[in-house]
C-alpha cells in the first residue's frame, strides 16, 4: 500500500495543503511547530477519524486540531493498494464518517461494514490493521526512542512486550493476571464465597419459590381491576343516564296534550300531501294532452300535399319554355327579313300555337290559385278546433293548479303550525337538556342519543335493571380483589427486588463474557504468536539488527528465563538490559520494522516521526541504508526537523522526495 497525494482544507494549524508522495523514500521537513506531528496525526486521523474523548490527555484530538477561526475541518487522501487499485478518503471531520471513492470516483463508502464505536470499517477491511496496530507498527510517533538512561529498564520491558504481544504497552502475562483477578473480585465463580454472583444468585433462587404464585396473582388483580374500573364506569353512566331519562319523562307528561295534536297534524299534512299529488297527476295527463293536440295541429298543417300545385307549376314552366322557343324563332326569321311563302306559313302557326299556351298558362294560373285557398281555408277550419280544444285544456289545467296551490298553502300553514307545535316542545326539552349539561359539566350526547323521548318509560326500567345487576357485580369484584390484595402485598416487594436482582446479575454475566472472551483471544493470539510469527518474526529481527548495528550484533532470541536476548560478534549471548540506550533503541527500531510487513496482506508504508534525534551520524547512515533496501517495497516517510537525512541520502546518490512544510 503506498500513499500517493494527501490534500488538507483545514486541520489544526495546516490549512490549504497539497502534498504528493513518492512510493519510495520521502522526507517530509520543517522546523519544529511547522505541523509535522499535526500532519502525521491528520493522516491517522484520516484513515480511523478523530476522537472526541480525551482518553487521558488534557484535550481530545477533535478539540485539539479543530480550526478556531473556520468552520471547514476536512481533507482528503488517496492512496494504491498492492493490486493497483486506487481509492481517495474524504473527511469531513465534523462529521462520522468518511466518503470513500474509488478511481473511477464511485462513493462506495456503503460497502464496508460499520462499527458504531468506531465508524466505517474500509482501511481494516482492506489492510487488518486497526488503529492500535497502526501506531504501534506503520508509525513511529515522536519520542518512541528518545529515552534516557533512567528508562532503559521501561524500554527493556517494551522491547519484550512488543516482541511478545505485537504491542510495546502491552504485557500478556500481566494482561492475563489482571484480567483474572478483575473476574474473581468483581464477579466471582461457583466456587467463591460472598462474590457478587454469589448473592445474587442466592437470593434469587429463594424469590423463585414464589414467584409463579406472585405472577398468578399479580394477573389475576390486574384483570379484577381492569374489569372493576369498567363497571364503575357503566354505573356511573346508567346513573346519569337514569337522571336524565326521568327529567325529561316529566317533561313529556306535562305536553301530552301537544305531542297528541302534533300527531294529529301530521296524519292531516300526510293526508294533504297526497291529494297534491294526486292532483299533480292529473294535471301532468292534461299537460300531455295538450301536447298531443299541438303536435296533431303540426301533422295536419303538413298534411295538406302540395304535389297537384307542383304538378300544375311543371306543366307552367314547360308551356312558358315552349313559349320562349317559339318566340325567339318568329323574332329571328323577322329580323332576317326571309321572304319565304313556307316560312311565313310557320310563323303564322307559331303565333298560333303560342296563343294557345298563354292561354293553357292563364287556366294553370287559375288552377293553382284556387288550390292554395282551398288549403288556406281547410287549415284555418282545422286550427279554430285544435285551438278550441287546447283552450279547453288549459282551463282544466289553470283549475288544477288553482287546487294545487290552495292545497300547498294549507300544507304550509300545517307546517307552520306543526313546527311551531314542535318548536314549542323541542325549546322545553333543550332548556331542560341545557341545565342538566350545566349540572353535569361533561360531554352527555352520546346518552342523549341512547334515551328515546317516545319511549322513556320502557328506558328507564331498563335503565333501573341494569343498574341493580351492575352494582352486585361491582360488590363480588370489591371482595375478590381485598383478598388478592392482602395476598400481594409481600409478594410485590419481591418482585421489586427480584427485577433488580436480576439486572445486576445480566451486566455482571455480560461483564464476565467480555473479560472471558478478552482472555480467549488474548491467550489465542498469544499461542499463534509464539507458534507461527514469533520463530520468523526473530529470523527477521536478526537481520534488522545485523544490519542496523553494522555487524555488531548478530542474532536476537526470545527465553523465557532472560526474556530477549542478543548474540555479539564474540558469541556471547547478552540480555537486552545489559546493552546501551543506543542500542536498545535501534532494537527497539528494528522490532517495529520486523513486524511491518507480518501485520497485514498489505506492504504497509513505514512512517517515522523525529526516530533519528540522538542517532550520530553512522547510526543514522546505517539506518537510512536499511531503509533504502526497504523502500523497495515498502513507502518511507520521514519527519524530521533537521538536514542531516537529506544530506547524507545526496551523499549516497539516493533520490528522494522532499516536502518542506
Amino acid at each position: 500500500m503506498k500513499i500517493k497525494n494527501i490534500k488538507i482544507n483545514n486541520y489544526g494549524n495546516l490549512e490549504n495543503k497539497n502534498i504528493n508522495l513518492e512510493n519510495k523514500i520521502n522526507i517530509i521537513y520543517g522546523k519544529n511547530e511547522s505541523g509535522k506531528s499535526t500532519l502525521l496525526n491528520y493522516i491517522k486521523n484520516i484513515f480511523y477519524g478523530i476522537s472526541k474523548t480525551k482518553n487521558g490527555k488534557e484535550i481530545s484530538d477533535f478539540e485539539k486540531y479543530k480550526p478556531w477561526t473556520k468552520e471547514e475541518f476536512s481533507g482528503k487522501l488517496k492512496y494504491e493498494l498492492d493490486n493497483g487499485e486506487q481509492f481517495e478518503i474524504y473527511r469531513d471531520f465534523n462529521k462520522r464518517n468518511p466518503r470513500i471513492f474509488n478511481e473511477n470516483l464511485e462513493d462506495i463508502s456503503d460497502r464496508f461494514n460499520i462499527d458504531k464505536k468506531d465508524g466505517i470499517q474500509f482501511f481494516y477491511e482492506q489492510t487488518n490493521v486497526n488503529e492500535d496496530m497502526f501506531l504501534s507498527t506503520v508509525v513511529s510517533m515522536q519520542q518512541g526512542v528518545r529515552l534516557s538512561k533512567e528508562s532503559q529498564a521501561n524500554l527493556v520491558q517494551r522491547v519484550a512486550n512488543l516482541a511478545d504481544t505485537g504491542d510495546d504497552n502491552i504485557s500478556f502475562k500481566k494482561v492475563i493476571d489482571r484480567l483474572n483477578k478483575r473476574q474473581v473480585e468483581e464477579i466471582g465463580t461457583q466456587r467463591t464465597q460472598g462474590k457478587p454472583i454469589n448473592v445474587i444468585t442466592t437470593r434469587m433462587k429463594d424469590i423463585e419459590l414464589v414467584k409463579k404464585d406472585m405472577q398468578t396473582a399479580e394477573i389475576e388483580k390486574q384483570k379484577l381491576e381492569n374489569e372493576k374500573k369498567r363497571i364503575e364506569s357503566e354505573i356511573e353512566k346508567l346513573e346519569l343516564k337514569d337522571n336524565i331519562a326521568k327529567r325529561l319523562h316529566k317533561i313529556n307528561i306535562g305536553n301530552l296534550i301537544e305531542i297528541e295534536k302534533i300527531k294529529i297534524l301530521e296524519k292531516e299534512k300526510i293526508k294533504n300531501k297526497e291529494k297534491i299529488q294526486e292532483l299533480k297527476n292529473k294535471k301532468n295527463i292534461l299537460i300531455e294532452n295538450k301536447n298531443e293536440t299541438q303536435q296533431e295541429n303540426i301533422n295536419n298543417d303538413n298534411y295538406y300535399d302540395d304535389n297537384k300545385i307542383k304538378k300544375y307549376k311543371n306543366k307552367r314552366k314547360i308551356f312558358l319554355i315552349i313559349f320562349f322557343i317559339i318566340l325567339i324563332i318568329f323574332i329571328l326569321t323577322n329580323i332576317i327579313n326571309i321572304e319565304n311563302e313556307i316560312i311565313n306559313k310557320y310563323n303564322y302557326i307559331l303565333l298560333i300555337i303560342n296563343l294557345i299556351i298563354i292561354i293553357c298558362e292563364i287556366i294553370i294560373n287559375n288552377k293553382i290559385k284556387k288550390l292554395k285557398y282551398e288549403k288556406k281555408i281547410n287549415k284555418k277550419i282545422n286550427r279554430e278546433k285544435i285551438a278550441n280544444k287546447i283552450d279547453m285544456l288549459n282551463n282544466q289545467i289553470n283549475d288544477l293548479e288553482k287546487q294545487i296551490e290552495e292545497l300547498i298553502d294549507k300544507q304550509d300553514e300545517q307546517e307552520k303550525e306543526i313546527n311551531s307545535a314542535k318548536m314549542s316542545l323541542d325549546i322545553k326539552i333543550d332548556l331542560e337538556i341545557e341545565k342538566i349539561k350545566k349540572e353535569n359539566k361533561i360531554n352527555i350526547d352520546n346518552i342523549l342519543d341512547e334515551i328515546e323521548l317516545n319511549n322513556i318509560e320502557n328506558n328507564l326500567n331498563d335503565i333501573n335493571e341494569e343498574l341493580k345487576e351492575k352494582q352486585l357485580l361491582l360488590n363480588k369484584l370489591e371482595i375478590e380483589e381485598k383478598e388478592i390484595s392482602i395476598k400481594l402485598e409481600k409478594m410485590l416487594v419481591m418482585q421489586e427486588e427480584y427485577l433488580k436482582l436480576k439486572e445486576e446479575l445480566n451486566e455482571i454475566e455480560k461483564k464476565n463474557n467480555y473479560i472471558n472472551l478478552a482472555k480467549e483471544y488474548i491467550i489465542k493470539a498469544y499461542e499463534e504468536m509464539k507458534k507461527d510469527v514469533t520463530p520468523k518474526f526473530t529470523e527477521k529481527l536478526s537481520q534488522n539488527v545485523l544490519e542496523l548495528s553494522n555487524g555488531e550484533y548478530s542474532k536476537v532470541a526470545i527465553n523465557e528465563e532472560h526474556g530477549l536476548i542478543v548474540e555479539n560478534k564474540l558469541g556471547d549471548y547478552i540480555p537486552v538490559n545489559r546493552l546501551s540506550v543506543g542500542t536498545i533503541d535501534q532494537l527497539y527500531l528494528s522490532l517495529r520494522l520486523s513486524m511491518v510487513n507480518e501485520i497485514s496482506k498489505e506492504t504497509m508504508p513505514i512512517i517515522l516521526d523525529e526516530t533519528f534525534a540522538y542517532y550520530d551520524d553512522i547510526r543514522l547512515r546505517n539506518v537510512l541504508t536499511f531503509l533504502l533496501n526497504k523502500s523497495e517495497k515498502n513507502q518511507i516517510i520521514i519527519f524530521t526537523c533537521t538536514k542531516r537525512e537529506q544530506e547524507i541520502l545526496n551523499n549516497l546518490g539516493v533520490q528522494y522526495n522532499l516536502v518542506e512544510l
